[in-house]
């Protein structure tokens, strides 16, 4: 099929030669209009037909080259899997390009993390924690998407690391690691809506005597938020946003990531004073509603009370206040998340036993022998029998 538009080409142009030559007039009978503009309009369909299915051909090709390559990649992926050196040691051959489903046709799909191979997966996840944990503590709103894509990598490079596997930073997976600092933004201004209405008192009514108390409420808590040390960086709302965002339990972020939160940054610190302004902002008018916690929207409020607690500390600096907080926030944390030492026991732990045990398990056992034996010599003791005493 693919000659059919040569084919075409040649029909038309025998049709116009007849037409010119000087033929008599019993010998060629000419088309009407209508009938040529018919037939014309049937060879351009035919040709355009044959010019597409030309091109499909060769899209076939290329579609069952990529395939081709997919196997390969699934061929080398069991190799990757298996290796147990370090990160260090590891050339470049040794990179693994993750697998990714496809969508029937071929085509690539909205990408989530059941879409990649197990080791893939597990690192795509691991990444996703760690990435988070940077945004909080190191940039919880990137000036510039390279400093996004900075955090990303440095995520992914340390998860290959705890798998002991290298395996390949694609560009779709930096966006799905992009993806994550405002979903983690978003986390943490949900869990602390609550408990921004529990502390201050805001109620949810369609009375109009609560909606006043909840706007006089807004006023006063904005004039609260300008507040330092005594009003707001000792405030009980802040350990209690730390608590149920990183430390909820022993497998919480704050926890398995403890190098990140330990003591708590500062910026973390402006992270979350700035969600509670976003939470009272959303009860300034009375009635509760949803205010998205944007880099667009809140980006400045950050700002200012990043700068704040840096002015803070300086003028602190003799008594070293900022620091103390930083540290009685992690090991309140802690506390709370039910680990008294971020320190693994197995890391710490001196089996050793001194010589008094030994004396002591000595005697204990030279006791039990001595009962034993005492045990065995009043069973062997022969009573005297009742008969002996009536011969008697």
């Amino acid at each position: 099929m693919t000659h059919s538009p040569f084919l075409c080409i040649g029909f038309v142009l025998f049709f116009e030669i007849a037409q010119s030559l000087p033929l008599k007039r019993s010998t060629f009978i000419p088309f009407p209009p209508f009938i040529a503009l018919f037939i014309a309009l049937f060879i351009a369909l035919l040709i355009a037909w044959s010019v597409a299915l030309h091109t499909q051909t060769y899209a076939d090709d290329d579609d069952d080259t990529a395939d081709a390559a997919d196997d390969d990649d699934d061929e080398q992926l069991p190799a990757a899997r298996g290796t147990k050196r370090s990160f260090d040691d590891m050339s470049y051959e040794d990179t693994v390009v993750p697998k990714v489903k496809k969508n029937a046709d071929g085509s690539c799909r909205h990408m989530k993390a059941s879409d990649f191979d197990e080791i893939s997966k597990e690192i795509l996840i691991t990444a996703c924690s760690i990435y988070q944990c940077l945004i909080v503590t190191q940039a919880p709103f990137p000036d510039s998407v390279a400093a996004e894509t900075k955090l990303a990598k440095e995520a992914w490079r340390e998860a290959c690391q705890l798998k002991g596997v290298d395996v390949k930073l694609t560009p779709s997976v930096v966006n799905m690691l992009l993806k994550r600092a405002s979903h983690v933004r978003g986390e943490l201004k949900t869990k602390m809506h609550p408990l921004t209405a529990s502390f201050h008192g805001f109620r949810s009514s369609n009375s109009m005597e609560v909606i006043r108390s909840n706007r006089d409420l807004g006023r006063e808590i904005e004039n609260w938020l300008d507040l330092c040390f005594q009003g707001i960086y000792k405030t009980e709302l802040l350990q209690q946003g730390i608590n149920g965002m990183w430390f909820l339990n022993r497998s919480d972020e704050g926890v398995i990531y403890h190098k990140y939160f330990d003591p708590i940054p500062i910026k973390t610190i402006a992270l979350v004073l700035t969600a509670i302004e976003c939470c009272v902002d959303e009860w300034s008018q009375g009635i509760k509603e949803d205010i998205k916690f944007t880099s667009a929207g809140y980006g400045a409020v950050y700002n200012h009370h990043f700068s704040s607690l840096q002015h803070f500390d300086e003028r602190t600096a003799t008594y070293k206040l900022l620091s103390k907080i930083h540290i009685n926030l992690h090991e309140t944390a802690c506390f709370h998340a039910g680990v008294a030492s971020l320190i693994p026991l197995s890391a710490t732990s001196q089996a050793h036993i001194d010589d008094a045990a030994f004396e002591d398990a000595i005697r204990e056992y030279q006791r039990e022998g001595k009962d034993v034996a005492v045990e065995d010599e009043v069973e062997e003791y022969e009573y005297p029998s009742s008969k002996g005493g009536d011969d008697e």
